[in-house]
């Protein structure tokens, strides 16, 4: 088998076209010849929600703190007819929907309101406490319309462009707006991508000496969102990354810093599929990506189009 055909099996789930020509011929350049990167600069960053699994009707991480704020409402029913509990009691998807898509549009009103409840249910448990939480959420929780398994909503042909990017010496990491914490304990299952390669947003954290263990606090470290990412992967990975893939307004920033490369590649995904394949088409939260992929040459891949399957079969 020649060596293009090695390189096309290895994204079986990506249709014929200009994009994953894009994509292979891009891993070829900076793995042979005469343009070929040093493999220790071979660093490539992806956004996790509704880049490498699907963020709707909204991010896992969302589903997760919805089922603690229903919990602390059910303790305490005066919280109930306050936001977001109420959203949570009542299932208003909408709301909690639309606090993130004014987020993305610049008004983060409500947004402080849900940080505001998310630090109150974190406070004072230890790291280990909580990622044994979310390793239990990962292991019972579905998909609230899909009722798979968060497992099986990753989006395949993402999961083979981290293992060929692997196989050709390069280092993946997560760079998402969403909690690091809550992703660590899935990312290696899921991606193959270790704990420590997971940058994303921090609730604040101390140590306690009596206890011996890091704690969390009632403060919000840092939103890695926008161009707050690229600061991230600089002060995390030390080396600017020749490769990134995003899907939101949140991302432009870290395409961009992908571009200052010499050799570089700026991946976005367009959620355009309508064929009922179970990814929700949406362009709210990606308006100003989608606008600026044309200027600043972002490699588009079309979900409807560039993906000849969305997630992994079951029956596999």
């Amino acid at each position: 088998m020649s060596a293009t055909n090695d390189a096309v099996s290895a994204l079986p789930s990506w249709t014929d076209g200009a994009t994953r020509d894009a994509i292979l011929d891009f891993v070829a350049t900076v793995t042979e010849g005469p343009e070929a990167v040093p493999i220790e600069e071979r660093v490539a960053v992806f956004d996790n929600d509704g880049t490498l699994w699907t963020e709707k009707p909204m991010p896992t991480q969302l589903h997760f703190i919805v089922q603690q704020w229903a919990a602390a409402a059910a303790a305490d029913p005066s919280l109930a007819e306050q936001q977001p509990y109420k959203a949570a009691v009542t299932g208003d998807f909408e709301w909690l929907g639309g606090a993130l898509e004014k987020h993305y549009a610049g008004d983060d009103s409500e947004l402080k309101v849900m940080i505001g409840a998310m630090l109150g249910a974190a406070a004072d448990l230890s790291v280990e406490d909580y990622a044994a939480m979310v390793a239990d959420f990962y292991r019972d929780a579905r998909h609230l319309v899909l009722h798979r398994p968060y497992s099986q909503v990753v989006y395949q042909p993402m999961v083979e462009l981290l293992r060929h990017l692997e196989a050709n010496g390069f280092a993946n990491y997560i760079v998402s707006g969403g909690d690091r914490d809550f992703m660590r304990p899935m990312t290696a299952e899921y991606y193959g991508i270790p704990p420590e390669r997971v940058i994303g947003s921090a609730l604040g954290l101390g140590y306690d000496e009596a206890s011996n263990q890091v704690h969390y606090h009632a403060t919000f470290d840092f939103m890695d969102d926008g161009p707050v990412k690229p600061v991230r992967i600089w002060t995390r990975v030390g080396r600017r990354p020749i490769l990134a893939a995003g899907n939101s307004n949140g991302d432009i920033e870290m395409l961009r810093y992908a571009q200052g490369s010499r050799q570089h590649l700026a991946l976005l995904v367009h959620h355009d599929d309508d064929t009922g394949r179970g990814d929700t088409p949406y362009d709210k939260g990606a308006e100003q990506a989608l606008a600026a992929a044309s200027e600043h040459d972002f490699t588009v891949v079309s979900v409807a189009r560039d993906w000849a399957s969305v997630f992994p079969d079951p029956a596999a």
